[in-house]
């Protein structure tokens, strides 16, 4: 059996063709050629069975053979708001990853502590459809430009909504406990995890969040890295929507 190749083409029904950057890896690299399979997904639910009618230098056209809807693998909306490192490779290692896993959102915060105030968007966007398609996903993930800690915290009042904090004098919840005994059926959950930066959040911007309507949390006993966290924090609730 030939192996299934991926592309992401978010008007797929219309393009009848790949973008430039998608045609030259399918051509170039793949070597595909008139006749030959492939796979199509437009963010947004659907995959598409298609052949290719056309391989040149610069073009890689299709025909769709066969639309297939695709089911989420998890339920409810995982949205994960998180301080970027200072290395950035590491924002990008858990871009990657929790895109893997599965992930409806992301957020990335400029708090009192942060190293970083910048990130390359188009980056961050190029590693999260690269991992879709590696990845087999149906849907592509919304990412947000950088936004203030008290911003984001006030756009956000409604949902499920989680701070993670080191703090031991703040009470907290345990994360994946709280998930589970939830009322709330797992089709309904919108959920909103909130990481800090290496750092920590500030105690002010913990104590504002909990003014907010946020949940202080814990992700267990050991003190994890940012970007661990994070991933720890998607995997949490995106089990927890799977039961």
């Amino acid at each position: 059996m030939k192996e299934e190749h991926f592309f992401y083409v978010p008007d797929a029904v219309t393009a009848q063709q790949l973008s430039e950057e998608e045609a030259k890896h399918a051509v170039r690299v793949l070597r595909l050629k008139e006749g030959d399979p492939l796979f199509l997904t437009d963010g947004v639910g659907n995959f598409y069975h298609a052949v290719v009618t056309e391989a040149s230098n610069k073009h890689c056209r299709y025909s769709i053979q066969e639309v297939l809807p695709q089911q989420p693998i998890w339920q409810g909306h995982i949205h994960l708001a998180m301080a970027p490192t200072k290395m950035m490779d590491r924002v990008e290692w858990f871009v990657e990853k929790a895109t893997e896993i599965g992930i409806d959102e992301f957020s990335f915060l400029s708090c009192r502590f942060s190293e970083r105030k910048v990130i390359r968007l188009d980056r961050v966007e190029k590693i999260i459809l690269s991992a879709v398609k590696q990845s087999k996903k149906a849907w592509v993930p919304v990412v947000h430009e950088m936004v203030d800690f008290k911003a984001f915290i006030d756009s956000h009042s409604s949902g499920m909504r989680f701070i993670a904090h080191c703090y031991e004098e703040i009470p907290k919840e345990d994360l994946y406990a709280t998930l589970c005994q939830c009322d709330i059926p797992p089709h309904e959950r919108d959920i909103t995890v909130l990481i800090g930066p290496e750092g920590d959040f500030s105690v002010d911007e913990v104590q504002y969040a909990i003014s907010k309507g946020f949940t202080s949390i814990s992700l267990g006993a050991a003190r994890l890295r940012t970007e661990t966290a994070a991933l720890v924090a998607v995997m949490t609730a995106s089990i927890s929507q799977r039961i």
